[in-house]
């Protein structure tokens, strides 16, 4: 049986199209991960966007992203399906399991180093809330100052 791996897919879906067929759109794929037994894990519609180039007299188009755990027949399918449905301008499929694995490595290793270096100064491993930055509540920089300064025109 093949590994189950995590992708990111993102499709781009004509302006012309309604609101239900994107939902009829995202129905069917979520039919095809059943199917093949995989997951959808998170489903993000961005909403309509330009286009940083007209593809098929289009400028603008609706944005969905879906995360989906599953096996690379699974892909396969929603791939050979999107390529097929006209209302699809665009869609990518990028496997983001390895990237995940990676960054949350690093992130282990950064914190182990800071906790390292804080022993190494005599400080507790774990920074106290005090200590964070930018969690100040008396820090006023959002206003940069500006409070009663006229506008020049």
């Amino acid at each position: 049986m093949s590994q189950t791996r995590q992708y990111e897919l993102v499709y781009i879906v004509s302006p012309d199209a309604s609101e239900q067929a994107v939902a009829e759109l995202h129905t069917q794929i979520e039919q095809i991960v059943q199917r093949f037994n995989g997951t959808l894990d998170k489903t993000e519609n961005w909403g309509r966007r330009k286009l940083a180039y007209e593809i098929g007299h289009a400028r603008e188009g609706t944005y969905v992203v879906e995360t989906i755990s599953g096996t690379g027949e699974l892909m396969k399918e929603i791939d050979r399906r999107l390529r097929v449905i006209d209302t699809v301008i665009r869609h990518l499929t990028v496997r983001i399991d390895e990237d995940l694995r990676v960054a949350d490595r690093l992130h282990a290793q950064r914190k182990s180093t800071q906790a390292r270096r804080r022993t190494a100064r005599g400080l507790p491993p774990e920074p106290q809330p005090s200590e964070r930055r930018g969690d100040r509540d008396d820090d006023d920089s959002g206003d940069m100052g500006l409070e009663g300064a006229e506008v020049q025109r």
